[in-house]
């Protein structure tokens, strides 16, 4: 499946990590990340997201099979938004969305299972308290996530 770039101008790393299959990006000198500085991250909102070149970036690492990296790209913009909260909380979900991902790298359909069905559950009380449940949220459908999240197991194992 093709995915147009929403962050176009940042190219992607010389290669998707899978833990104990190639070098740690950012610990390993062969890494494609290492010693690179840490980016500084504005806080993710409902009102600047299309704007956020880390989120955007996060999902076209996610769509081009980069798991730890959009895992890494997101979990940085959930510790800058105070890791509670709705936003927080997707941010959470989608992390756990790309883990599954590096656990059907891994071939570890446990942890694909437990990562995917945890997402499920975190979009699923997110969208239950947003006052239109079928609004999109950052960008997504809340249905086409949860989908997703159920449908990962049984496609990578």
């Amino acid at each position: 499946m093709h995915h147009e770039r929403l962050a176009p101008k940042i190219f992607f790393p010389a290669y998707a990590f899978v833990p104990r299959q190639s070098p740690h990006p950012t610990r390993d000198p062969e890494g494609h990340s290492y010693g690179r500085p840490e980016p500084e991250l504005i806080p993710l909102t409902t009102d600047n997201w299309p704007e956020s070149t880390d989120y955007l970036y996060g999902i076209d690492l996610f769509n081009h099979g980069y798991f730890w990296e959009a895992h890494e790209a997101w979990e940085g913009l959930w510790h800058t938004c105070g890791r509670r909260g709705p936003i927080a909380n997707f941010l959470k979900a989608l992390i756990k969305l790309a883990a599954a991902g590096v656990k059907a790298r891994e071939g570890n359909p446990n942890g694909i299972q437990r990562a995917a069905q945890r997402a499920g559950e975190l979009f699923e009380s997110i969208r239950a308290a947003q006052a239109d449940p079928n609004a999109p949220f950052l960008g997504f459908s809340f249905e086409s996530l949860v989908e997703l999240a159920t449908r990962l197991p049984h496609e990578t194992t």
